[in-house]
């Protein structure tokens, strides 16, 4: 007779590496995994089936994590989305920010990333166009959703910027100067 399932203690263990690859990026074994989660390979294994299932739950739950924080604070309010905007850049570009862009920036870029979510590059991009749209919608109507494409390029383009040249005045000064021209408009 087999062990019962046991939700909780593999929910703890989830967290715990899905802790450690936002902090330490994506491991090439499952010691590291293990150790931080205080536990072993051996029942990391038996709790999720191989390394790469695992690692599939731990990019799960980092993207969970993600779609919430950034969607809080993408999320219109009751301002001009322009000011959301704003502050959602200082969040998205700053330490908070960080872990998911360094940890997403691998699974788009790497082959073992690539494999591990095949499909991450188009949810990448698609899961955010429907918040920026919305917040986009009250002041620009029938553009919002070509700006919201034309918002996240902007994001995406900045960020990848600054994690190439670590140029973040030059970056901040640019996702400015687009929300003058998305004032104006």
């Amino acid at each position: 007779m087999g062990r019962k399932p046991q939700p909780d203690i593999r929910r703890s263990l989830l967290d715990a590496c899905t802790d450690h690859v936002l902090a330490r990026g994506l491991p090439t074994s499952l010691t590291p995994l293990a150790e931080a989660a205080g536990t072993t390979a051996r029942m990391l294994i038996y709790h999720f089936g191989t390394r790469e299932r695992l690692l599939r739950e731990v990019l799960d739950e980092a993207r969970r994590r993600q779609l919430d924080f950034f969607g809080k604070a993408l999320a219109p309010r009751d301002e001009p989305y322009e000011e959301t905007l704003a502050r959602a850049w200082r969040v998205l570009s700053g330490p908070e920010g960080a872990p998911y862009l360094r940890l997403f920036g691998t699974v788009h870029n790497t082959p073992d990333g690539q494999a591990l979510w095949p499909d991450f590059r188009r949810a990448a991009t698609t899961d955010w166009l429907a918040v920026l749209e919305q917040g986009l919608r009250a002041r620009h109507g029938a553009a919002a959703p070509a700006l919201a494409t034309t918002a996240l390029a902007v994001v995406r383009g900045l960020l990848m910027d600054t994690d190439a040249t670590g140029d973040t005045a030059r970056t901040d000064a640019a996702f400015t100067a687009f929300l003058d021209l998305l004032r104006a408009r």
